[in-house]
């Protein structure tokens, strides 16, 4: 009996109905699911699993590669980059997330973590770091078409028969802060008149200054701020039909 209500008690808050404890993340029963019959991956001692629902992400598109010229400098996230780690960059995956990026033409895969944004340049999907690239054949072509599937971590057991089936933390990728990038320029004054055309159609436009790694400096045109990555989609689509075709969507 009194291993009986142990589990229960485990059972209970897994799915997030204790009382809250400061040191254990909390899961609501939405962020929690069975993975599918797929093959886990092993990442600095911890697995992942391909999730591909409930906010599971995959996307296909261009990779690209970046190295020497950003090795040692600081990304996005922060993080000084390594250009021989296992590392990307992408518009709108959490920092920290892990993916599975197979190489369409040769079925070679790898598994990197997102710590930076881009690459913003119109149809690509991910930039890899040099260490990446290679393993998978990207450092010749320079580009290649990729797929990409967004890993979850397991975060626990529960009892199914006489076994135990792994329990998924199941981000949401799709949810988040999101804004759409019109433009970016080396010059003020064509941001300025851009983001002056944009404010007749949208409520919201910015003009966000980035420092490259040359020390350029660039004027980032940006309207709008979404939620959900598919209404950010949306008003890519009324962009590009309004003649600005090079939009794409970032994560704030």
């Amino acid at each position: 009996m009194k291993r009986s209500i142990f589990f229960l008690l485990i059972t209970v808050s897994i799915f997030g109905c204790a009382v809250r404890d400061k040191q254990t993340p909390r899961y609501k029963e939405t962020d929690i699911v069975l993975p599918e019959k797929l093959e886990p991956y092993s990442v600095n001692g911890r697995l992942y699993y391909p999730v591909a629902r409930r906010g599971g992400f995959v996307q296909e598109g261009m990779a690209s590669w970046y190295g020497k010229g950003f090795h040692r400098k600081k990304t996005a996230s922060g993080q000084i980059f390594n250009m021989w780690g296992k590392t990307a960059a992408h518009k709108t995956l959490p920092f920290g997330t892990y993916v599975r990026v197979e190489n369409v033409s040769n079925q070679r895969e790898v598994v990197v973590r997102i710590n930076d944004r881009g690459p913003f340049v119109k149809g690509r999907i991910i930039d890899l770091s040099y260490g990446a690239a290679r393993e998978i054949g990207l450092i010749g072509p320079g580009v290649t078409r990729v797929r990409l599937v967004a890993l979850s971590k397991e975060i626990g057991k529960i009892k199914s028969g006489n076994t135990y089936r792994p329990l998924v933390e199941a981000r949401h990728f799709r949810k988040g802060r999101f804004t759409i990038q019109v433009g970016a320029f080396e010059n003020e004054g064509n941001a300025r008149r851009l983001a002056k055309r944009l404010r007749v159609i949208f409520d919201n436009v910015t003009i966000m200054t980035y420092i490259g790694c040359s020390g350029k400096i660039l004027y980032r045109v940006r309207v709008s701020t979404s939620k959900d990555l598919t209404e950010a989609g949306r008003i890519v689509k009324k962009l590009e039909y309004l003649g600005f075709s090079e939009s794409f969507i970032v994560a704030l």
